[in-house]
Protein backbone atom coordinates (compact mmCIF):
# COMPACT_ATOMS: atom_id res chain seq x y z
CA UNK A 1 0.00 0.00 0.00
CA UNK A 2 2.93 2.34 0.10
CA UNK A 3 3.65 3.47 -2.94
CA UNK A 4 -0.33 3.12 -3.78
CA UNK A 5 -1.25 7.20 -5.64
CA UNK A 6 -3.59 8.80 -2.67
CA UNK A 7 -6.07 10.58 -4.99
CA UNK A 8 -6.96 13.94 -3.97
CA UNK A 9 -10.50 15.56 -4.29
CA UNK A 10 -11.49 18.38 -5.98
CA UNK A 11 -13.84 20.89 -4.76
CA UNK A 12 -16.56 19.85 -6.58
CA UNK A 13 -15.74 16.31 -5.90
CA UNK A 14 -15.64 16.86 -2.19
CA UNK A 15 -19.31 18.70 -2.09
CA UNK A 16 -20.61 15.43 -3.43
CA UNK A 17 -19.02 13.60 -0.65
CA UNK A 18 -21.09 15.66 1.61
CA UNK A 19 -23.94 15.00 -0.19
CA UNK A 20 -23.27 11.89 0.37
CA UNK A 21 -22.25 12.34 3.86
CA UNK A 22 -25.14 13.96 4.94
CA UNK A 23 -27.51 11.52 3.54
CA UNK A 24 -25.32 8.67 5.18
CA UNK A 25 -25.54 10.58 8.66
CA UNK A 26 -29.79 10.98 7.88
CA UNK A 27 -29.80 7.32 7.63
CA UNK A 28 -27.73 6.49 10.78
CA UNK A 29 -29.84 8.55 12.96
CA UNK A 30 -33.06 7.20 11.66
CA UNK A 31 -32.07 3.45 12.06
CA UNK A 32 -31.09 4.67 15.72
CA UNK A 33 -34.53 5.40 16.67
CA UNK A 34 -35.43 2.00 15.84
CA UNK A 35 -32.52 0.58 18.31
CA UNK A 36 -34.33 -1.36 21.03
CA UNK A 37 -34.54 -4.37 22.64
CA UNK A 38 -36.66 -6.77 20.82
CA UNK A 39 -35.97 -5.46 17.16
CA UNK A 40 -33.57 -7.80 14.77
CA UNK A 41 -30.83 -7.03 13.32
CA UNK A 42 -32.72 -8.19 9.62
CA UNK A 43 -35.60 -5.75 10.71
CA UNK A 44 -32.70 -2.53 10.47
CA UNK A 45 -31.25 -4.21 7.52
CA UNK A 46 -34.82 -3.73 5.95
CA UNK A 47 -34.83 -0.64 7.08
CA UNK A 48 -32.13 0.74 5.72
CA UNK A 49 -32.21 -0.69 2.28
CA UNK A 50 -35.86 0.63 2.17
CA UNK A 51 -34.56 4.02 3.46
CA UNK A 52 -32.07 4.32 0.70
CA UNK A 53 -33.95 3.29 -2.27
CA UNK A 54 -36.44 6.05 -1.27
CA UNK A 55 -33.43 8.89 -1.15
CA UNK A 56 -32.60 7.70 -4.41
CA UNK A 57 -28.88 6.05 -3.43
CA UNK A 58 -27.84 2.37 -3.48
CA UNK A 59 -26.37 0.26 -0.45
CA UNK A 60 -22.46 0.24 -1.06
CA UNK A 61 -22.19 -2.78 1.13
CA UNK A 62 -24.95 -5.04 -0.91
CA UNK A 63 -22.92 -7.56 -2.83
CA UNK A 64 -19.50 -5.91 -2.20
CA UNK A 65 -17.23 -8.55 -2.49
CA UNK A 66 -20.12 -10.98 -1.56
CA UNK A 67 -21.02 -9.49 1.36
CA UNK A 68 -25.43 -10.20 1.82
CA UNK A 69 -26.60 -7.37 3.45
CA UNK A 70 -27.06 -3.38 3.18
CA UNK A 71 -25.31 -2.45 6.53
CA UNK A 72 -23.38 -3.96 8.74
CA UNK A 73 -24.51 -4.63 12.65
CA UNK A 74 -21.99 -5.50 15.19
CA UNK A 75 -23.08 -6.40 18.55
CA UNK A 76 -21.06 -6.87 21.71
CA UNK A 77 -17.96 -8.48 20.75
CA UNK A 78 -18.72 -8.25 17.57
CA UNK A 79 -15.36 -5.97 16.09
CA UNK A 80 -17.32 -5.34 12.64
CA UNK A 81 -18.58 -6.18 9.53
CA UNK A 82 -21.68 -8.42 11.79
CA UNK A 83 -24.07 -9.54 9.44
CA UNK A 84 -27.50 -8.85 10.40
CA UNK A 85 -29.65 -11.82 10.44
CA UNK A 86 -33.71 -12.54 11.74
CA UNK A 87 -32.39 -14.58 14.52
CA UNK A 88 -30.27 -12.20 15.82
CA UNK A 89 -32.92 -10.16 18.33
CA UNK A 90 -31.79 -7.28 20.21
CA UNK A 91 -31.39 -7.44 23.96
CA UNK A 92 -31.97 -4.81 27.00
CA UNK A 93 -27.84 -4.74 27.98
CA UNK A 94 -26.28 -4.73 24.28
CA UNK A 95 -24.12 -1.95 23.03
CA UNK A 96 -24.54 -2.44 18.70
CA UNK A 97 -22.53 -0.88 16.20
CA UNK A 98 -24.62 0.13 13.06
CA UNK A 99 -22.23 1.17 9.86
CA UNK A 100 -23.99 2.70 6.71
CA UNK A 101 -22.46 3.60 3.20
CA UNK A 102 -25.01 4.71 1.06
CA UNK A 103 -23.49 5.90 -2.54
CA UNK A 104 -25.23 9.13 -4.25
CA UNK A 105 -24.45 9.94 -7.65
CA UNK A 106 -21.68 7.26 -7.18
CA UNK A 107 -19.73 8.83 -4.17
CA UNK A 108 -19.71 7.05 -0.98
CA UNK A 109 -21.15 8.61 2.47
CA UNK A 110 -19.82 6.41 5.17
CA UNK A 111 -20.39 6.51 8.72
CA UNK A 112 -21.03 4.26 11.69
CA UNK A 113 -21.98 4.81 15.42
CA UNK A 114 -22.33 2.39 18.54
CA UNK A 115 -25.90 2.55 20.02
CA UNK A 116 -26.75 1.63 23.41
CA UNK A 117 -29.74 -0.67 23.43
CA UNK A 118 -31.57 -0.14 26.84
CA UNK A 119 -29.50 0.06 29.74
CA UNK A 120 -26.14 -1.47 29.48
CA UNK A 121 -23.34 -1.90 32.68
CA UNK A 122 -20.95 0.95 33.66
CA UNK A 123 -18.67 -1.11 31.87
CA UNK A 124 -20.17 -1.17 28.66
CA UNK A 125 -21.43 3.07 28.59
CA UNK A 126 -17.54 3.95 29.64
CA UNK A 127 -16.09 1.83 26.36
CA UNK A 128 -18.90 3.82 24.07
CA UNK A 129 -17.68 6.82 24.86
CA UNK A 130 -14.19 6.40 25.38
CA UNK A 131 -14.34 4.62 22.15
CA UNK A 132 -16.27 8.15 20.39
CA UNK A 133 -14.29 10.27 22.27
CA UNK A 134 -10.68 8.51 20.49
CA UNK A 135 -12.57 9.57 17.05
CA UNK A 136 -12.90 12.93 17.55
CA UNK A 137 -9.35 12.95 18.91
CA UNK A 138 -7.88 11.29 15.82
CA UNK A 139 -9.87 13.89 14.10
CA UNK A 140 -8.75 16.85 15.80
CA UNK A 141 -5.29 16.35 14.57
CA UNK A 142 -6.02 16.38 11.12
CA UNK A 143 -4.22 19.48 9.45
CA UNK A 144 -2.33 19.68 6.50
CA UNK A 145 1.50 18.72 6.82
CA UNK A 146 0.24 16.04 9.32
CA UNK A 147 1.24 12.68 9.24
CA UNK A 148 -0.95 9.49 9.00
CA UNK A 149 0.48 8.80 11.97
CA UNK A 150 -0.73 11.90 14.14
CA UNK A 151 -4.34 10.30 13.65
CA UNK A 152 -3.37 6.75 15.10
CA UNK A 153 -1.08 8.09 17.63
CA UNK A 154 -3.94 10.30 19.48
CA UNK A 155 -6.47 7.21 19.02
CA UNK A 156 -4.36 4.89 20.63
CA UNK A 157 -2.81 7.36 23.75
CA UNK A 158 -6.72 8.07 24.88
CA UNK A 159 -7.67 4.53 24.41
CA UNK A 160 -4.82 2.74 26.34
CA UNK A 161 -4.78 5.87 29.23
CA UNK A 162 -8.77 3.91 29.92
CA UNK A 163 -6.96 0.44 30.08
CA UNK A 164 -8.45 -0.44 26.47
CA UNK A 165 -6.97 -1.81 23.38
CA UNK A 166 -6.83 -0.79 19.77
CA UNK A 167 -7.92 -3.12 17.26
CA UNK A 168 -4.86 -3.38 14.74
CA UNK A 169 -6.51 -5.75 11.85
CA UNK A 170 -9.13 -3.20 10.67
CA UNK A 171 -7.89 0.28 9.84
CA UNK A 172 -9.39 3.30 8.03
CA UNK A 173 -9.24 4.22 4.19
CA UNK A 174 -9.27 6.58 1.54
CA UNK A 175 -12.54 6.97 -0.01
CA UNK A 176 -14.63 8.85 -2.73
CA UNK A 177 -16.15 7.18 -6.25
CA UNK A 178 -14.08 3.76 -4.84
CA UNK A 179 -15.18 2.13 -0.93
CA UNK A 180 -12.05 1.78 0.14
CA UNK A 181 -8.62 3.43 -1.50
CA UNK A 182 -5.89 4.78 -0.18
CA UNK A 183 -4.31 5.62 2.37
CA UNK A 184 -4.86 3.07 5.07
CA UNK A 185 -5.39 5.21 8.39
CA UNK A 186 -4.45 2.62 11.40
CA UNK A 187 -5.39 3.79 14.67
CA UNK A 188 -2.48 3.30 16.34
CA UNK A 189 0.91 4.22 15.30
CA UNK A 190 3.91 7.50 15.69
CA UNK A 191 3.33 11.10 15.86
CA UNK A 192 4.76 12.29 13.27
CA UNK A 193 5.29 9.18 10.74
CA UNK A 194 3.41 8.16 7.86
CA UNK A 195 1.70 9.61 4.35
CA UNK A 196 1.99 13.49 4.77
CA UNK A 197 -1.60 15.00 5.03
CA UNK A 198 -2.84 17.44 1.76
CA UNK A 199 -5.69 19.48 1.29
CA UNK A 200 -8.37 17.38 -1.13
CA UNK A 201 -7.62 13.60 0.65
CA UNK A 202 -10.60 12.40 1.72
CA UNK A 203 -10.83 9.29 4.62
CA UNK A 204 -12.81 7.51 7.40
CA UNK A 205 -11.87 7.54 11.08
CA UNK A 206 -12.96 4.69 12.15
CA UNK A 207 -11.60 3.61 15.80
CA UNK A 208 -12.61 -0.26 17.02
CA UNK A 209 -11.60 -0.43 20.24
CA UNK A 210 -11.56 -3.32 22.77
CA UNK A 211 -12.01 -4.13 26.83
CA UNK A 212 -9.75 -6.77 26.40
CA UNK A 213 -7.19 -7.96 23.89
CA UNK A 214 -6.88 -6.40 20.66
CA UNK A 215 -6.55 -9.25 18.80
CA UNK A 216 -9.21 -10.68 16.73
CA UNK A 217 -11.22 -14.27 15.47
CA UNK A 218 -13.29 -14.60 11.62
CA UNK A 219 -16.34 -16.42 11.61
CA UNK A 220 -16.65 -18.77 9.06
CA UNK A 221 -18.54 -16.78 7.02
CA UNK A 222 -15.17 -14.93 5.80
CA UNK A 223 -16.97 -11.20 7.41
CA UNK A 224 -17.73 -11.30 10.83
CA UNK A 225 -15.09 -10.07 12.92
CA UNK A 226 -15.32 -10.59 17.11
CA UNK A 227 -13.08 -10.07 19.75
CA UNK A 228 -10.47 -12.84 20.66
CA UNK A 229 -11.14 -13.02 24.52
CA UNK A 230 -15.05 -12.20 23.35
CA UNK A 231 -14.87 -9.34 25.29
CA UNK A 232 -17.22 -5.54 24.50
CA UNK A 233 -15.62 -3.99 21.13
CA UNK A 234 -17.04 -0.36 20.56
CA UNK A 235 -16.41 1.83 17.36
CA UNK A 236 -17.10 5.22 15.90
CA UNK A 237 -16.53 6.37 12.21
CA UNK A 238 -16.53 9.34 10.24
CA UNK A 239 -15.45 10.30 6.66
CA UNK A 240 -13.58 13.51 7.05
CA UNK A 241 -11.67 15.69 4.25
CA UNK A 242 -8.07 17.94 4.90
CA UNK A 243 -8.66 21.14 4.32
CA UNK A 244 -6.77 23.69 3.90
CA UNK A 245 -6.52 24.67 7.58
CA UNK A 246 -7.51 21.81 9.15
CA UNK A 247 -10.36 19.43 8.79
CA UNK A 248 -14.01 18.62 7.79
CA UNK A 249 -16.57 15.91 8.76
CA UNK A 250 -18.56 15.31 5.88
CA UNK A 251 -20.88 12.31 7.16
CA UNK A 252 -23.01 15.04 9.08
CA UNK A 253 -26.84 16.10 8.53
CA UNK A 254 -26.22 19.88 8.10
Amino acid sequence: MGNETITLLSSREIDKMRQAGKLAAQLLEHLGTMVQPGISTHELDQEAEKWTQAHGAKSAPLGYHGFPRSICTSVNEVICHGIPNKKQILRDGDIINIDVTPTLDGYHGDTSKTFLVGNPSPEAKKLVEVTEECMYRGINVVRPGGRIGDIGAAIQEYAEGHGYSVVRNFVGHGIGRIFHAPPQVPHYGKKGTGKKLRPGMVFTIEPMINIGTWESELLDDGWTALTKDRKLSAQFEHTITVTRDGVEILTVDK
